[in-house]
């Protein structure tokens, strides 16, 4: 893990990062069902699914969620938490085999509602497949720490 610190000032709307490939296996499926419950058939019975549109075995959309944020997490900011997920969706489905890499873009930065010393980084998340098609897009909201104390902002404003 790379340390890099980061306050909410130093965020640029606009820049981006792009990881490596990761490829979504059978095993990943069938623990991600352990660990949920999850076992509904679009994940777990090959015969059910080949008489389905798809023809095959799906990811879990929350798999492939928990898997893509992960694989944006190779530096930690410790001015930085994540504060949650808006505009989640599964637009097209991961099979077995397939090869995800996620596209992170930092689109939005605001005030905190209640916390002066705060702000809110919104990242657009996109997960794509290895034909480049969006499989997953979200926004990944962050709380960050201001470099200055809200009276020291406003006076160098």
């Amino acid at each position: 893990m790379i340390v890099s610190e980061l306050f909410f000032e130093d965020y640029q709307t606009g820049s981006a990062r792009r990881t490596l490939g990761r490829t979504i296996t059978e095993a990943d499926i069938v623990i991600h069902a352990g660990q949920t419950g999850d076992n509904f058939p679009h994940h777990m019975d090959a015969q059910w699914c080949a008489t389905q549109d798809f023809k095959r075995r799906i990811a879990h959309g929350t798999l492939v969620f928990s898997v893509g944020i992960g694989m944006t997490a190779s530096t930690i900011n410790p001015h930085a938490m994540s504060y949650g997920y808006d505009r989640l969706r599964f637009v097209r489905p991961v099979f077995i085999g397939d090869t995800i890499t996620v596209k992170a873009t930092i689109t939005a930065k605001r005030d905190h509602a209640k916390r002066a010393d705060l702000g809110v980084v919104v990242e657009l998340v996109e997960v794509l497949n290895q034909s480049d098609e969006t499989v997953l897009v979200c926004e990944h909201l962050y709380l960050v720490k201001r470099r200055w104390p809200d009276k020291e902002r406003r006076e160098a404003h």
